[in-house]
C-alpha cells in the first residue's frame, strides 16, 4: 500500500485524468438543470367536476415554454370567458405553474314565485338557465331582463323581478325569481291622424290593438305591446292598399303613457295619399306559343276599379296558374304599373314571361316528430322530378295546414345540386290533436243537451281520425263510435266505419219516438282538387214505438221495427274558397240511396243540394259581407210492392225552413194534427250576411233571409192534406262567438203558411266545450 504523501503527490494527476475520461464519454454525462424562467409542468388545483386538461386546454403556455407575463394574463381572461369558474388564480412555483380554480356551481332548480300573469311554464321557456346547467351571476341577470322583456310585451311595465341564489351542498344552487306583477298597462285610446277618408271607429276594426273595455276581460287585445304596434301598422297600410291608396305611408305608431299612469294613449299617423282607379288593363305574353289574351279569363281586376294591391297579387297568381294548365309551367307573372298622379289613375300591365326552368330534386321535411313522413307527403301535389310550379307548392301548402295537425305549416325552397334543380323544405310545428270535451248547451229543436267526445285527429301519427261522441238531450240522444282513415293504404282512397245508436222523441210533431242502431261502412276518393266521391253501406235496425193513442192511423200503422240495408254514394264538387267559411265560389252536391239490398224496406231517394257565395267586399269594403243562395230538392221512390215508411221520408221546418216548427209545414193528418212528412221536397234560400257595428274582436255577426220550400207526395187517405204549395218565412239572425261558446239566434216571421202549419218565431241555439 503506497505511503499517504505518495497519494498526496498523484491526486492531482488522477483529477485531470478523471477530466479527460469524462469528457470522452458524453453518454454518461449528467442531464443539465432546466434553464431559468421556463415551464416545467402545469398544475391545477380545486378542479372537482370539471376534469384538469380541460383546464389546462384553456392555459396558452405549454411546458418547455418561458414564461411569459402577457400569456399569463391571455390565460386568465380566457378561463374567465369560459363561464365555468367563478374565480381563477395563476402563480408560479419554481419550474411549476400553478392554476388554482373556483368553479361555478351547477344549477339544480330553476323556480319562480309570485307570477300570477304568466305562467311558470311560459317563463321557464323564456329563460336560458336551466337545471343542471352551469349558474353564472351574468346569466342570471340576463335571464331577469328576459323576464321583464316578457312581462313588458304583455303590458306590465311595473313587474319587478328579483333573483335570488339558494347554496346547497355539493356546489349546487336553487335560482329562484321572485317575481311581482304589477298592473297591466292598458290601452286607454286609439288615436289616428291624417285620416280623411276613414273614421276612427272604421281604422280601430283593422288594428289589433283594442281600447280597453268591460267585455275584454278574456282578451289581451287591450293590453299594450309594441310588436302588435309594428303589426297594426303594417295592417293599416293594407287596408289603403285595397282601396286605391297606392302611395300611401303608416309614417308614425307611437304609444304615450298618461300622467296618471293608467295607460296608454297609441296614436297612428297615416299619409293618406291620393287614390287611383285603374285605367286599361293588359295581358302581354312573351313566351312563344302563349296568347296574353288567352289567359283573360283569369283576370280579377279590370278597368275603372279602385286600384288593390292584393287583388293585382292574387291576379298576378291566377295568371300563371291558368298558364301552367294551360302546359307552360316555366312562366313568370309580373305586373308592371304606371301611376297617373293627375288623373288618379294606374295603367296595369301583367308581364307574362318565360321564367327558370327547375325540377324538384328532393323534398325535405322537418318538425315532424309525431307525424309520419308519408301523411304530409301524401298532402304534396309536387314530388320529386316534377317540373317546380309556384301554385303547386301554394296548393300543397294549403292542403298540409288544413290537416289540422300543425300550429304552422310552411313550404320553403332552395338551390339543388345543379342551377335547374331545386329542393322543397317543408317545415311543420306540430301541435296537439287529441281532444276530451264536455260540453252542454240549448237547442230549439233538441232541448237541453249535455255531451262528451274524445277524439284523437291523428292517431299514431298516421293521420287516422277515432271518434268517440255522446250526446243526451231533452229530445234527442246519440251515441257514435267512427274510425276514418283518409288515405287507405297511402292512395287516394279514404275509407271508415261507423258504429252509432240514435233516439229521437218526435211526440211533440208526430206522436211518436224512433229508436235507429246500426252501423255504415264508408269509403270515398277524389278525382281532382274540386270533385270528390264518396260511398257508404248502412245496416240499421228501426224501431217506432211509444206511438201516442190519438196519433194519426197513418202513424199507427207504421209502429214497429224494421231493418235497412242501403247503399249510397254523394258527388261533391266544391269551389268554394273555404269550406269552414265560405265567402266565395259555389258547391255542389248530388246524393242518392238505394235501400233494397235485404232488409224490409226499399226505396231510391235522391238529394241535390247547392249553395253560391257571393262577395260583397268590393261594395261595403269588409270582407264579411256575403250573399249566399242555397237550394235543396229531395225525392223517395219507393221500389215495387213495400210501402215508404215515415221514418225515410223527408221534413219541412226548423233548420231548412225558417218560421216554422221542424215538420210544421207540409202534409198532415187534419183530424190529429200530425205531420206526415212527404217524398218530394224543394227549398230556396236567399241570406245576406254581414257584421254589426260593434267592435270585431266582439265575435257578433248579423244575417237576414228568405226560406222558401214546400214538401208533398204521402200516401192519401181521410183528413190527409198534401197541396205542395209554397210556405215563404222571412226573417233576421245573429252569430256570436261568445267566450262561452258559439250562439245562433235566429227571429223568422212565416209571411205564406196554411191555416194548419204550425209556425216558430224565435230559434236559440247554444253550445260549448270545455
Amino acid at each position: 500500500m503506497p505511503s499517504l504523501p505518495r497519494l498526496h503527490r498523484r491526486l492531482p494527476a488522477l483529477l485531470v485524468a478523471l477530466l479527460l475520461a469524462g469528457a470522452g464519454l458524453p453518454a454518461l454525462a449528467q442531464p443539465r438543470p432546466p434553464a431559468p424562467g421556463t415551464v416545467q409542468a402545469i398544475e391545477v388545483v380545486g378542479a372537482q367536476r370539471i376534469d384538469p386538461d380541460t383546464v389546462r386546454s384553456f392555459v396558452l403556455l405549454r411546458p418547455g415554454d418561458p414564461f411569459d407575463e402577457d400569456r399569463v394574463d391571455r390565460s386568465l381572461r380566457t378561463l374567465f370567458g369560459s363561464g365555468l369558474f367563478r374565480d381563477v388564480r395563476i402563480a408560479r412555483d419554481g419550474g411549476r405553474l400553478v392554476v388554482t380554480v373556483v368553479e361555478n356551481p351547477i344549477v339544480n332548480r330553476v323556480a319562480f314565485e309570485g307570477n300570477r300573469a304568466i305562467s311558470s311554464d311560459n317563463l321557464a321557456n323564456e329563460v336560458q338557465l336551466r337545471a343542471r346547467s352551469v349558474f353564472t351571476p351574468q346569466a342570471a341577470a340576463a335571464d331577469r331582463q328576459r323576464i321583464l322583456d316578457l312581462y313588458a310585451r304583455r303590458g306590465y311595465f311595473g313587474a319587478r323581478v328579483e333573483p335570488k341564489i339558494i347554496e346547497l351542498d355539493q356546489n349546487r344552487v336553487d335560482v329562484v325569481f321572485e317575481i311581482t306583477d304589477g298592473d297591466a298597462a292598458r290601452v286607454q285610446r286609439l288615436v289616428f291622424v291624417g285620416n280623411r277618408s276613414f273614421s276612427d271607429w272604421r281604422l280601430s276594426e283593422v288594428v289589433t290593438t283594442r281600447e280597453t273595455a268591460f267585455w275584454r276581460f278574456l282578451s289581451t287585445a287591450d293590453v299594450y305591446d309594441p310588436d302588435r304596434l309594428t303589426f297594426d301598422r303594417e295592417l293599416l297600410r293594407r287596408f289603403y292598399l285595397r282601396r286605391g291608396y297606392a302611395d300611401v305611408q303608416i309614417t308614425g305608431a307611437t304609444a304615450e303613457m298618461l300622467p296618471d299612469r293608467s295607460g296608454f294613449v297609441v296614436t297612428f299617423t297615416i299619409d293618406e295619399g291620393p287614390r287611383y282607379r285603374l285605367g286599361p288593363v293588359r295581358i302581354e305574353s312573351s313566351v312563344r306559343g302563349l296568347d296574353g289574351e288567352s289567359l283573360r279569363d283569369a283576370l280579377g281586376v279590370s278597368e275603372g276599379d279602385w286600384y288593390d294591391g292584393q287583388a293585382v297579387e292574387r291576379t298576378a297568381e291566377a295568371i300563371g296558374d291558368a298558364a301552367n294548365l294551360a302546359g307552360f309551367p316555366f312562366v313568370q307573372v309580373t305586373p308592371r304599373v304606371a301611376r297617373d298622379r293627375d288623373a288618379g289613375r294606374i295603367d296595369l300591365v301583367f308581364e307574362v314571361a318565360p321564367g327558370p326552368r327547375a325540377f324538384v330534386e328532393r323534398i325535405e321535411i322537418t318538425g315532424n316528430a309525431r307525424t309520419q313522413d308519408r301523411v304530409i307527403r301524401r298532402e304534396m301535389r309536387l314530388a320529386e322530378g316534377d317540373a317546380f310550379i309556384a301554385a303547386q307548392v301554394r296548393r300543397s301548402q294549403q292542403r298540409i295546414r288544413d290537416l289540422g295537425y300543425f300550429g304552422q305549416a310552411d313550404i320553403s325552397a332552395s338551390p339543388g345540386s345543379a342551377p335547374d334543380r331545386v329542393n322543397l323544405n317543408v317545415t311543420v310545428t306540430e301541435r296537439p290533436t287529441g281532444e276530451i270535451s264536455l260540453g252542454g248547451g240549448y237547442a230549439t229543436d233538441a232541448g237541453f243537451l249535455a255531451d262528451f267526445g274524445i277524439r284523437e285527429r291523428n292517431f299514431l301519427g298516421t293521420g287516422v281520425d277515432a271518434r268517440l261522441a255522446a250526446t243526451i238531450a231533452q229530445r234527442r240522444s246519440q251515441v257514435d263510435f267512427s274510425v276514418t282513415d283518409p288515405a287507405f293504404l297511402d292512395r287516394n282512397l279514404a275509407v271508415g266505419f261507423d258504429v252509432f245508436l240514435v233516439t229521437r222523441d218526435l211526440r211533440t210533431i208526430a206522436r211518436y219516438q224512433e229508436r235507429r242502431q246500426g252501423f255504415a261502412l264508408r269509403a270515398g276518393y277524389e278525382f281532382n282538387e274540386r270533385l270528390r266521391q264518396s260511398w257508404a253501406y248502412t245496416l240499421v235496425r228501426r224501431n217506432v214505438f211509444d206511438v201516442q193513442p190519438g196519433a194519426s192511423l197513418f202513424i199507427q200503422e207504421q209502429r214497429g221495427v224494421t231493418t235497412l240495408s242501403q247503399i249510397g254514394q254523394t258527388l261533391t264538387y266544391d269551389a268554394r274558397d273555404s269550406r269552414l267559411e265560405p265567402r266565395d265560389g259555389y258547391v255542389i252536391r248530388l246524393g242518392t240511396d238505394f235501400a233494397g239490398l235485404g232488409g224490409d224496406v226499399a226505396y231510391l231517394r235522391t238529394r241535390l243540394e247547392g249553395a253560391y257565395y257571393i262577395p260583397l267586399e268590393a261594395i261595403f269594403g269588409e270582407q264579411d259581407y256575403v250573399l249566399a243562395f242555397l237550394g235543396t230538392i229531395g225525392h223517395l221512390q219507393p221500389l215495387g210492392s213495400r210501402r215508404d215508411r215515415i221514418i225515410d221520408r223527408f221534413f219541412l221546418g226548423g233548420e231548412n225552413l225558417r218560421g216554422f216548427r221542424i215538420g210544421g209545414a207540409g202534409p198532415r193528418d187534419l183530424s190529429t194534427g200530425d205531420s206526415l212528412g212527404g217524398r218530394f221536397l224543394w227549398t230556396a234560400t236567399t241570406e245576406f250576411r254581414f257584421p254589426l257595428p260593434v267592435p270585431q274582436d266582439v265575435g257578433l255577426l248579423g244575417r237576414a233571409f228568405v226560406d222558401v220550400g214546400a214538401l208533398s207526395r204521402v200516401p192519401g187517405g181521410p183528413n190527409v192534406v198534401d197541396d205542395g204549395r209554397p210556405r215563404v218565412g222571412v226573417g233576421f239572425g245573429f252569430s256570436w262567438r261568445s267566450p262561452v261558446g258559439l250562439i245562433n239566434l235566429d227571429f223568422a216571421q212565416a209571411v205564406v203558411r196554411e191555416r194548419y202549419d204550425e209556425t216558430q218565431v224565435f230559434r236559440f241555439g247554444f253550445g260549448t266545450r270545455f
